[in-house]
């Protein structure tokens, strides 16, 4: 075996090769100037939200040339998924956008229903309970941002703050799927298990507290000097290059324009909810912060009506050829079906027993066909373009992920600017690798 990138070496284990950073001294060898100055920034950076990498070619403080490097967190979930059956695809999806596994869960789920046939069976209460979880999530979402975000830029109150009423989501999302992250609770057909009420208690108590929260947090920042200066009129991308790029989400309504797919291309009944959409037309890091902050208020706007509208009914379709059955519980042994729900299962007759069996093992079949499916996550468009041959597994499942589509906006927002303003820049595009790399 030869290389030309790896040096070689024989030990008593056999050959050995010493592979490096092949890109390294190409870079480096192309700044050409004396002037210049190769910067590596990440993958191990408190900055680069998750193991993002970039280089960036330096002219004294000012950037000359901005390149990212991705793949440092590749999971491989996408292929995972081809063998897996339809239901399990929740479990490895959801840890995608770790930040966002709701609306991961959620565009995965309609679109295996869509395959199916059966998006119009899905129950009221499920559709709710649905919406009303990925509106906490995307709260929780944006607060990380907003977090981080003033961390990065010295705001460190902001960090301690908006971690603190994250948490109290978690523990709403806790109750409700046994889970602080990865949840598997949204399944095709519906969900895994009903709201419970001391959830409904809590997600009240949220409301009443929540909005000054915001206030809070605006009163904090909108007004200081330092946030004004660090944000305003840097990093700007306008309508124009948004487009050009495919960015969506809270980064392209901040240049002002409101496509919010709730509205656009709404789904799961978004649209008979009230809520705008906010928009600034900045086009700048400070538009970015706006446009969360007021997405955080509408977000808690369709939670209050979500939790109004919540009726009794069932959370699962009808039809047990495809709804997996589910009665969670806390046993011995962590959460699972309960003992109660497991001797009715295996009571009711042997044909009942065998069913269960085959749909737990091997999973329902899906007809032939492909569809692609877009909800507006926390980032952006999330987009699930799922296969089916026919079978109990996905053919194929890959999603347009905002994470990995709105990062190709750094070089056009870094370069020309300062070193100080990439951080600036790259936190306002709320990347999570995790979802990029998937």
């Amino acid at each position: 075996m030869t290389t030309d990138y790896a040096s070689s070496r024989e030990t008593t284990e056999g050959r050995v090769f010493t592979v490096t950073g092949g890109d390294w001294d190409t870079v480096v060898n192309e700044a050409g100037s004396e002037e210049r100055i190769v910067v590596n920034m990440g993958p191990q950076h408190p900055s680069t939200h998750g193991v993002l990498r970039l280089v960036l070619e330096l002219e004294g403080e000012t950037v000359i040339e901005a390149r990212t490097v991705i793949g440092y967190l590749h999971t491989g979930i996408e292929k995972n998924l081809e063998f897996r059956n339809w239901t399990q695809g929740s479990t490895f999806v959801t840890r995608m956008d770790y930040l966002a596994p709701i609306f991961n869960e959620t565009a995965y789920c309609v679109a295996v229903e869509k395959l199916l046939g059966i998006e119009d069976q899905i129950t009221e209460r499920a559709k709710t309970i649905r919406i009303l979880m990925m509106e906490l999530n995307r709260v929780s979402s944006h607060l990380v941002w907003l977090a981080t975000t003033g961390m990065e830029l010295g705001a460190l109150s902001m960090m301690i703050y908006g971690f603190r009423e994250r948490e109290y989501v978690l523990d709403i999302f806790e109750l409700v799927t046994g889970l602080r992250m990865n949840h598997a609770y949204v399944r095709p057909g519906g969900l895994a298990q009903d709201l419970p009420d001391e959830a409904a208690a809590k997600i009240r108590e949220f409301l009443e507290w929540m909005p000054e929260r915001i206030d809070m947090y605006e009163d904090l920042l909108s007004g200081n000097t330092i946030w004004r200066e660090r944000t305003q009129g840097v990093a700007v991308l306008d309508v124009a290059g948004c487009l050009a790029l495919g960015i969506t989400g809270p980064v392209l309504r901040s240049a002002g324009l409101a496509w919010d797919l709730r509205k656009t291309q709404p789904y799961l009944g978004y649209e008979t909810y009230d809520f705008a959409v906010p928009t600034e037309p900045t086009g700048d890091a400070w538009g970015r912060y706006k446009v969360r902050l007021n997405e955080m208020r509408e977000s808690v706007k369709i939670i209050r009506q979500a939790m109004d509208r919540l009726e009794p009914g069932p959370i699962m379709i009808g039809d047990k050829k495809i709804a997996w059955p589910a009665q969670l519980a806390v046993g011995g042994d962590g959460l699972g079906n309960s003992l109660e729900h497991v001797a009715k299962i295996m009571g009711q007759s042997m044909e009942a027993l065998i069913h269960h069996f085959k749909l737990v093992t091997e999973g329902f079949r899906v007809p032939p066909g492909q569809v692609y499916v877009p909800i507006e996550a926390p980032r952006g468009e999330l987009g699930v373009h799922a296969v089916s041959d026919g079978g109990t597994r996905p053919f194929r499942v890959h999603y347009r992920e905002p994470s990995f589509v709105n990062l190709q906006a750094i070089p056009a927002m870094a370069e020309g600017g300062l070193l100080a303003d990439v951080i600036v820049g790259g936190a306002s595009l709320d990347p999570v690798m995790g979802g990029c790399d998937r």
